[in-house]
């Protein structure tokens, strides 16, 4: 009888869940939390319940779904979305002069792509410089309208910037959508 006393809490507690565990890792440090089941299952509700529009414009100060990283150093803004998601649209904003954004598309396996730029500024010097292909070759200049064919698979990159044989604002808002 007293074993079985001893034995009910040892299975109580091997029996018990494991929480999700989430881990945020900085240059010097790791910083792990846990995360409520509860939280985990509705956050995996609203991933299947996502839209096509990726936005960040500067009125959306939300956490990006899609998972769309985005990185901007020295002018150069870096986005990378994974290209099963397609299609989707995308905003962005240039602030300063002579901004470029690289939109970088894992695991991309179409036979071609297809993207437009579209703003609502008026003069809007903005255009598709290059394409990178999966097998490293570029390709370009474009105008606000791509359609390419892109042979094998792999990571393909639309490099959007000014043109330099155009005039016009540098600085604004617009949006790109990807098939």
């Amino acid at each position: 009888m007293k074993k079985s006393l001893l034995l009910i809490p040892l299975i109580i507690i091997s029996c018990k869940k494991e929480p999700a565990v989430t881990s945020v890792q900085d240059k010097d440090s790791t910083v792990v939390t846990e995360m409520p089941d509860s939280v985990v299952k509705a956050d995996s509700v609203a991933l299947k319940e996502r839209d096509s529009i990726i936005n960040n414009a500067p009125a959306t100060k939300e956490v990006l779904r899609k998972g769309v990283m985005r990185t901007e150093k020295e002018g150069q803004i870096i986005r990378i979305a994974d290209a099963t998601q397609l299609p989707f649209t995308l905003g962005e904003e240039f602030k300063k002069d002579d901004q470029e954004l690289i939109l970088k598309l894992t695991h991309y396996d179409r036979p071609n792509i297809k993207a437009k730029i579209s703003t609502k500024e008026k003069d809007f010097n903005i255009r598709f410089n290059q394409i990178k292909l999966p097998n490293g070759d570029y390709d370009g200049p474009f105008g606000r309208e791509i359609t390419y064919d892109t042979p094998g698979k792999g990571e393909v990159w639309l490099i959007i910037g000014k043109s330099n044989m155009a005039s016009g604002n540098t600085k604004g808002s617009f949006t790109i959508s990807v098939e």
